[in-house]
């Protein structure tokens, strides 16, 4: 058994406040980027080897194990696999950033309204990108949200500016939040983030630690979220991926690790501590 480096106090004590404690800890992640490699198709994610029996086998001794993801719930339960995964039938899916919930106890899903400006933006986005000369950037529709992501064009970063003003006019005249990414800006309803979704979650099972994983800049409302219960004595242990390369998130993070199969490690570390306490 071998801890990982863990590059802050904070992070540290977080640590060892799960080990002490399982009981009393929250271990939550996004999909994208952390449990699962980026790819080009969205609908082609699926997690990485041992990641969800590392997960499942942290559920046995902690409160409560969480997927926070920008995507719909059940999309996420479908890509994950962890539908009737052995070991996880507590698990919760927090989706379109904690609008919806899914729990795989009852296996229903629980949602907020989605405001009327997601319809106006999904029935103005394919004129805007035609007059952008951007009709083939793919459009994620995510029901609540609308992501246009541009990895697959010939000048991914280029055609991202390009967007940038006009879906920020769109997002302003539809009273959403655009929100960057990793070669992807998403039309969001405001006042939904990882980090408003964090916040419930903490608060909702009272716990006393948490470890959260993320890779991109959606992630960093999670890290804030935390960060400010850290300041009235939470523990936690904030674990980022390079996957997005997302600098402001890595350099936020207690632990850094290069990709998903380094989480997996991560859990796994985390998981053989607890048992050894």
């Amino acid at each position: 058994m071998s801890t990982p480096v863990i590059q802050t106090d904070a992070g540290q004590e977080g640590w060892e406040a799960i080990v002490a404690d399982p009981a009393g800890a929250v271990i939550s992640s996004d999909f994208d980027g952390v449990l699962s490699p980026l790819v080009e198709d969205p609908a082609r994610a699926r997690p990485v080897d041992g990641a969800l029996d590392a997960l499942a086998r942290l559920a046995r001794s902690v409160k409560q194990v969480a997927i926070v993801t920008g995507r719909p719930a059940l999309v996420a339960t479908e890509l994950t696999g962890v539908t009737g995964h052995a070991g996880l039938g507590s698990l919760v899916v927090l989706g379109h950033y904690g609008l919806e919930r899914w729990d795989a106890s009852t296996g229903r899903v629980t949602s907020e309204p989605v405001p009327e400006g997601v319809a106006v933006a999904r029935s103005r986005l394919p004129g805007l990108l035609q007059e952008a000369g951007l009709s083939e950037a793919f459009v994620e529709d995510k029901e609540s949200s609308l992501a246009v992501h541009t990895r697959r064009l010939p000048d991914p970063v280029g055609a991202l500016e390009r967007l940038r003003t006009p879906l920020t006019e769109l997002a302003a005249a539809t009273e959403l939040r655009l929100e960057p990414g990793n070669l992807v800006l998403e039309l969001r309803p405001p006042g939904i983030d990882k980090g408003v979704a964090l916040r419930g979650l903490i608060e909702s099972t009272a716990a006393q630690s948490v470890l959260y994983a993320g890779d991109d800049l959606g992630d960093l409302a999670a890290f804030r979220a935390i960060d400010e219960h850290r300041k009235a004595g939470l523990r936690a242990v904030l674990l980022a991926t390079r996957s997005s390369g997302a600098t402001e998130l890595i350099e936020a993070a207690d632990i850094v690790v290069d990709d998903p199969t380094g989480v997996v490690t991560v859990l796994t570390a985390l998981s053989d501590a607890i048992a050894a306490r």
